[in-house]
């Protein structure tokens, strides 16, 4: 009798399924979700200064920003499966050059993280769109997010209890986590990405490809929504936590609130089938509508501290429910022969939210309080909701078969 053996790949293992990136996402979250919390109370304890911290997150984001452009380009003469092992170096620096604690070291692992998290959304997002179908992306993004609800939970209020616990213990598990990353990464053998090809001639401007970005409204409009959904988040991680600490709270109840909100994503799936029962224009625009008014809520009632916190809580589902709904504009209307492109250009959202919320938030620091901060960003979330007014109805929805 022959005893079975486990296959053997000569080529390469099986298509990666839903689960497989969910689970790389997870860990990855990890990683960010420590930072996230940590991160602006250690510029804060180094630096003292909310408006300072502004210009060094404005700094960051326009490096961020150049690098990730240029990322179609180096693309051309690096692989992609380097880049994307590039996201544990640059996090494991980052992290690195954060626990020593100085300023200007803390501001550079600042931008590390930074760097690392472009390489991050740029190669993951075009590995996503290589092997998933554009009818499961929806459904990708929901167990995306349930996988790694745990870590953006737990993430927060551990790496603040951490930092006060022992300051280098946050970024030492980061760092190791993020070599974790690229172990699973490597292991699930996804090479190099889809139409992969040497090139017969020279490599073209590597901003050459914003002209048909341009040129496609719902690609910019997708962008945009993006862009001002995690300008949201940005306020709700960055500037929660200072009101909390000048209103007298403390430094700890920003992370609490973050990990409290965090907890959602594992009511993603039901989110999902909420958009599915209406339409993703429908999910998109009401969901901006509620966080604008919720924002301007928190600002109006900054006098309450608690009254505010409960708004910008409120406003957080609404983040959550753009989360899973938010990024489907974009995605959908990316063509196949663009992926690489378009996922460095989706990618730019988070440096471009990085510029512009440090950019006026610095600016209303200057006349105004935090809660300011809060107004403007809910502003901005209107505008949001008035574009999504502009969505095709049937967004999303499964295309009939012809009979």
């Amino acid at each position: 009798m022959v005893t079975p053996r486990a296959p053997i790949y000569l080529t390469h293992s099986p298509t990666p399924r839903i689960a497989d990136f969910a689970r790389l996402a997870a860990l990855e979250a990890g990683v960010r979700a420590l930072m996230l919390s940590v991160m602006p109370l250690a510029l804060y304890r180094a630096f003292g200064d909310a408006a300072l911290i502004s210009a060094i997150y404005l700094a960051v984001g326009v490096s961020s920003l150049c690098a990730g452009l240029m990322l179609p380009w180096i693309n051309r003469r690096v692989a992609r499966r380097w880049l994307f092992s590039g996201v544990g170096l640059f996090y494991g620096l980052g992290c690195g050059l954060a626990l020593t604690g100085r300023p200007g070291l803390l501001a550079l692992g600042l931008a590390a993280n930074a760097l690392a998290t472009v390489l991050w959304m740029v190669c993951f997002n075009a590995y996503v769109l290589d092997h998933i179908a554009r009818v499961d992306l929806g459904r990708t993004e929901s167990t995306r997010l349930v996988y790694s609800a745990g870590s953006w939970m737990v993430g927060p209020a551990l790496g603040v209890l951490l930092l006060d616990w022992w300051y280098p213990a946050p970024f030492l598990l980061a760092g190791a986590l993020a070599l974790v990353v690229v172990a699973v990464f490597w292991r699930m053998r996804l090479g190099n990405g889809r139409q992969i090809a040497r090139a017969r001639g020279p490599a073209p401007n590597p901003l050459a490809f914003l002209g048909r970005f341009r040129a496609q409204p719902r690609l910019v409009a997708g962008w945009l929504f993006a862009v001002i959904r995690s300008c949201g988040w940005w306020v709700y991680i960055v500037y929660l936590p200072i009101f909390c600490i000048e209103a007298g709270l403390g430094d700890r109840l920003g992370g609490i609130m973050l990990s409290v909100s965090n907890a959602l994503l594992f009511t993603t799936p039901l989110m999902l089938r909420m958009v599915q029962r209406t339409s993703v224009r429908f999910a998109v625009r009401a969901s901006f509508a509620a966080s604008a008014v919720l924002f301007v809520a928190a600002a109006l009632v900054s006098g309450a501290p608690w009254a505010a916190l409960s708004a910008l809580m409120a406003g957080s589902v609404c983040l959550v429910m753009l989360d899973v709904c938010g990024g489907l504009p974009f995605l959908m209307a990316v063509k196949p022969s663009e992926r690489t492109e378009m996922a460095a250009v989706y990618a730019s959202f988070r440096d471009v939210s990085g510029i512009l919320t440090p950019a006026v938030a610095g600016l209303l620091l200057t006349v105004a309080p935090v809660a300011a901060v809060f107004a403007a960003c809910g502003a901005g979330m209107g505008v949001a909701s008035a574009i999504a007014a502009k969505l095709h109805p049937r967004l999303g929805a499964p295309r009939p078969l012809n009979a």
